[in-house]
């Protein structure tokens, strides 16, 4: 630093007798240089004492950073079990919500997809059950009254293809007579 000083008394000297603007740029890189000259040598000196220096102070961070983790593990040791249990705690209230929360949006799903069902003409659940028993008792009812005709016959599958629609407008009439059939049978028959 003190040759910077020098040259600023040197370059103040000269200033008084009005240099060129050559001059003046010459006296600026040169002035420049040496301010660069000095960084360098003090970062050139910074490098050797953090060289001589560095060992002892990395063994004495090094000694610290021990320290601390030996404290810290002590007083983490003391809290943990507390900890747990407030974040087992925490976790089963969560657990809950979630459990809660999802219940009610499977709740929600099912309500809206069963009006869709509704709105699109889609038997439920009941008119399923309904319908089975129907056909249940119509079963019964034909095994009744005509043995085993309710089974069709594996020799003969064109010819049901070609009775098919006969076969359906006899179930239509089965199906509209049988509620009258079954009273007529009830009053007939003492057991029922």
């Amino acid at each position: 630093m003190a040759t910077f000083k020098k040259t600023a008394k040197k370059s103040s000297a000269k200033s008084r007798a009005k240099p060129t603007p050559q001059q003046q740029a010459e006296q600026f890189t040169k002035t420049i240089s040496e301010s660069a000259q000095q960084v360098w040598l003090a970062g050139v000196g910074a490098f050797s004492r953090a060289q001589t220096e560095g060992n002892k102070l990395f063994e004495n961070l090094v000694k610290e950073g021990l320290n601390l983790e030996q404290t810290a593990r002590r007083f983490a040791g003391g809290q943990a079990e507390a900890v747990r249990g407030v974040v087992e705690s925490k976790v089963d209230q969560a657990r809950e919500r979630a459990v809660d929360t999802w219940d009610r949006l499977e709740k929600v799903f099912e309500d809206r997809v069963q009006r869709a069902l509704v709105k699109l003409g889609v038997p439920g659940r009941d008119d399923l059950a309904d319908l089975s028993r129907q056909v249940d008792a119509l079963t019964k009812e034909l095994r009744r009254q005509g043995g085993n005709a309710a089974a069709p016959r594996a020799s003969a599958p064109r010819t049901a293809a070609r009775k098919a629609p006969a076969a359906r407008k006899a179930a239509a009439r089965t199906t509209a007579t049988a509620p009258a059939r079954k009273k007529a049978s009830r009053a007939k028959s003492p057991t029922a």
